[in-house]
């Protein structure tokens, strides 16, 4: 009985035992489940801590970029000790990088600027003195002996700028005919008649005055045709817009094109280009809506020491075969700097260069908000490295460094921080989705062209001409808007192209404007004479510097 018993119990514990093992065995599964949706928690927290500090971090960039200043320049601070600071960076570099050859520069107080006076304010405008004559004869006559009394001296007391307002005038030509008095009873009578000039535009009182200071209204002053309008009309003129845009079209077909055309020769001799690009919306393409967007490009030469050229191009769409196109013609082997868009790959002639302003640009828009003097900050760093680069092509300019000797002192000086700068890219492991993130992942897809610019002195360093060039045009859309027509479009970028080509010789752009339609080239105009008209010919120059010399 009791070894049954005993049989009976130890069936049962082992029935207990397969139970508890099931049991043992659920729980612990049951664990792991637990544990696996607890992880999967704390990652999803940590993700949305991630995703909320990106976005904490975007809406600072945002608010600082509405609300605060748009200088890209480090604080003022920074400035006396900022390159020692970067020598410490470098130093913390592996011991395998080369060292570079750093230059220093000594902490100063800067002096504050002082406010011009009249003479500095308005020196580039001319004086005329008026002698004050106020007093009565009465008043001039000696109060004690009743002499009068005689001019003894002069003294300046006050200075006033005096406004004169613009005014139109309608001038008539009247030509003369002349005739033999001798052959007038005669089968042959002989005469002739002076003609003059012929028109600006055929059967149009448009004068040269009139339309340069039109386009320089439009695309200088920014100022819209329909608001030209009522200024005419505070003159006493009516104008209309339509009046204007045909003189604007026409002058810039028949007038500004040769000039233009013989700005694109020179500048297709050159090695080294400046791209950008922008929008601009045409009314009235074929087969386009209204809506589309279209493209203005600016291409113009870098700093190689030859006059300074800069071209503006119109084309319906942001297509890289435009890009090719406008370059047609130009020696293979030249290089070229843009901004990050890939339709320039298409250029297969030249060698792109890599723009260390928008890489700086990147950086700065990832510091921290509070953090821009935290020298452990990765993205301040990687703004010194730039900032080393920028310094030392400050130097070679104030030196005046021919493209020869600027790339040697480029090879010495910089190709080392930009080792070390690689050396630093490699070693960043940014949060993903970060300001930071962006920068690194903008930097490494232009990794190949970092170096490009040390192959030639002539290459810059950032694309800041171009896009300064592409500035007026944005500020001038804001104003009119759009283009009518293609034509107006065409019309529009000659127009720039001969404003901004004034510009960068600081001549006068109305006097510049109103002395090319008094001339008035064309398609038959030899190259020679097209020479005298370039904006860097020393006549050119003498005559319409904007500044008094």
């Amino acid at each position: 009985m009791d070894s049954g018993r005993n049989d009976i119990r130890l069936i049962e514990l082992k029935d207990t035992i397969s139970q508890l093992n099931q049991t043992i065995r659920l729980q612990t599964e049951m664990i792991k489940d637990l544990r696996k949706t607890i992880e999967e928690h704390h990652a999803s927290d940590e993700k949305k801590d991630q995703i909320i500090s990106n976005l904490q971090a975007e809406i600072s960039y945002l608010q600082a970029k509405l609300f605060g200043t748009s200088s890209e320049k480090r604080p003022k601070d920074d400035l006396p000790g900022q390159l020692s600071l970067f020598d410490e960076l470098m130093e913390k570099e592996p011991a395998k990088e080369i060292e570079p050859e750093y230059i220093e520069i000594k902490a100063h107080e800067r002096k504050r600027k002082k406010k011009p006076d009249l003479n500095e304010q308005f020196r580039d405008i001319p004086v005329r003195q008026e002698f004050v004559d106020t007093l009565t004869e009465e008043q001039k006559t000696c109060s004690i002996c009743g002499t009068k009394m005689v001019e003894i001296g002069h003294e300046l007391i006050r200075s006033e700028v005096i406004f004169t307002p613009a005014k139109l005038e309608r001038v008539e030509y009247i030509a003369t005919t002349y005739g033999c008095p001798k052959c007038k009873e005669t089968e042959e009578p002989q005469f002739i008649k002076d003609n003059g000039v012929p028109a600006l535009l055929r059967g149009s009182y448009v004068s040269p005055s009139l339309a340069a200071h039109v386009i320089c209204q439009k695309f200088v002053n920014a100022m819209p045709l329909y608001r030209q309008e009522k200024y005419w009309e505070q003159l006493g003129a009516t104008i209309t817009r339509a009046s204007m845009a045909r003189w604007i079209i026409h002058c810039s077909k028949t007038y500004f094109q040769p000039v233009y055309d013989y700005f694109e020769k020179q500048l297709k001799k050159r090695k080294f280009l400046m791209m950008d690009e922008t929008r601009l919306q045409v009314l009235k393409e074929e087969g386009r809506r209204a809506q589309t967007q279209s493209f203005i490009w600016v291409v113009r030469s870098g700093e190689d020491g030859l006059p300074k050229i800069v071209l503006y191009h119109y084309t319906e769409t942001r297509a890289g075969k435009h890009a090719v196109g406008f370059l047609d013609g130009i020696k293979p082997g030249y290089y070229f700097m843009t901004d990050g868009y890939h339709g320039y790959n298409l250029l297969k002639d030249g060698k792109r260069c890599c723009c260390y302003a928008h890489i700086r640009r990147y950086l700065l828009e990832a510091i921290p908000k509070g953090h821009e003097k935290d020298y452990s900050d990765p993205a301040v760093q990687g703004v010194l490295y730039c900032d080393k680069l920028f310094e030392y092509e400050r130097r070679y300019l104030v030196k005046g460094l021919s493209p020869e000797q600027r790339k040697k002192r480029r090879l010495k000086d910089e190709k080392p921080v930009i080792e070390a700068f690689l050396s630093w890219l490699d070693a960043q492991t940014p949060v993903k989705g970060s300001r930071l993130d962006r920068a690194v992942t903008y930097i490494r897809n232009r990794k190949d062209t970092l170096m490009t610019y040390l192959e030639d002195g002539r290459c810059s360093l950032s694309n800041n001409l171009s896009e300064n060039a592409i500035r007026p045009i944005t500020i001038g859309r804001k104003n009119w808007l759009f283009c009518d027509s293609t034509d107006g479009a065409h019309a529009s970028v000659v127009c720039f192209t001969m404003i901004e080509m004034a510009k960068a010789y600081d001549l006068n752009v109305y006097k510049y404007l109103n002395f090319l339609l008094e001339k008035r080239p064309n398609a038959r105009t030899a190259q020679k004479e097209l020479e005298k008209l370039a904006p860097w010919n020393e006549e050119v120059q003498r005559m319409f510097a904007r500044k008094m010399k």
